[in-house]
């Protein structure tokens, strides 16, 4: 499918469905994590991916934070700064800007000169990396694409790249990782600093995910899990794994709790406190989880998952059975049923599912 520069009109990566950008936005009423502790006094900023909407009124500055400096699409060359389709995609605040660099380098060199001001106030840094999201781009360059003046050809996730490419684009992730902590050290603010790294999804076709099956765009298990690493001198304990069940969505009440601030009037949230998970406690915090991407479904509850993909269902022991190829469906129906049953009221609260093309 070819498209126009006419026909394109939200904020997509290249090949994903494409939308409306009506259907791509974040309300500018809704509160944020960036909005709450901007009245809580805390400076904020965003670096790096956005993928809420092309609008000014659905940017990052109308919602909570102080300043942007990245993209508002999905992804885009790490060289170029344009999305798959061709189009511009850099920004400061509100006003596209030109730069020269490879993208991974600019995010973490703006991140790094944010921490470096002098402020009287303390600050709320979320940093987006774009890398490892195709394209397939190191320092050096890497897959090349190719557009026109009239049509431009979207370029999907499965084609080019290259195993050594992708190691490369890591290893420039995690440096710049590095420097950004160096000059939070050097800034004297290390050790009163939270810090959180983690992802938005599971690996891709280069990812190494053994002992997980599935990758990104799925709910098995290489799908959804992420990364989740926590440092606060003094107040989590160092070298310590847990085996607490969390999701991305804990993140803003823990930070919140972090900041001694609540949730906005008439919006509670939908995560849970993990500062006491964070902090040590070795008690586990029980929950049900959900999820939905086009035609499947899971949930999550202690050692059980349910997983539908289409017409099949299945039900997995986690606790014995990462893998994901043991299906207990026949011998618990009950617990199949049941767990069916909790997503189907969990999903009748949801936005109808958007059919995928």
């Amino acid at each position: 499918m070819k498209l126009t520069r006419r026909q394109f009109v939200g904020g997509i990566a290249a090949g994903a469905s494409v939308l409306s950008s009506e259907l791509i936005k974040l309300d500018p009423g809704h509160p944020t994590i960036a909005s709450i502790l901007k009245r809580s006094g805390y400076e904020t900023a965003l670096i790096g991916k956005w993928h809420l909407g092309f609008r000014p009124e659905w940017g990052p500055n109308a919602h909570g934070f102080d300043e942007f400096f990245g993209v508002l699409s999905g992804a885009v060359d790490y060289h170029l700064h344009k999305t798959g389709l061709g189009l511009p995609d850099l920004y400061e605040n509100l006003t596209p800007v030109e730069r020269n660099g490879y993208l991974t380098d600019l995010l973490t060199d703006r991140a790094v000169s944010y921490i470096k001001r002098r402020r009287t106030a303390p600050f709320y840094l979320s940093l987006h990396y774009t890398a490892p999201h195709w394209p397939w781009q190191d320092r050096k360059g890497g897959e090349k694409i190719t557009f026109t003046d009239k049509t431009i050809e979207p370029v999907t996730m499965g084609k080019g790249g290259s195993l050594k490419l992708y190691a490369e684009m890591m290893r420039i992730l995690d440096e710049g990782v590095g420097r950004v902590m160096n000059e939070l050290k050097a800034a004297r603010l290390d050790d009163r600093t939270l810090v959180i790294f983690t992802s938005d999804n599971g690996g891709e076709r280069f990812s190494y995910e053994w002992p997980f099956t599935g990758s990104k765009g799925d709910l098995l298990e290489g799908g959804i899990r992420v990364p989740a690493i926590v440092r606060w001198p003094g107040v989590a304990p160092k070298n310590r794994v847990t085996d607490q069940v969390a999701i991305t969505m804990d993140w803003t009440a823990s930070i919140l709790a972090a900041a001694k601030t609540s949730a906005a009037e008439g919006y509670p949230l939908d995560g849970i406190d993990l500062l006491p998970v964070i902090k040590g406690a070795s008690a586990k915090l029980d929950r049900t989880l959900f999820w939905r991407i086009g035609s499947q479904d899971a949930v999550r509850q202690g050692d059980w998952k349910y997983f539908r993909n289409g017409d099949r269902r299945y039900l997995f022991n986690l606790s014995i059975d990462q893998h994901e190829q043991a299906d207990f469906s026949n011998n618990n129906p009950d617990v199949l049923a049941r767990l069916a049953a909790e997503f189907d009221k969990w999903n009748q609260q949801m936005l109808p599912r958007r059919a995928r093309s």
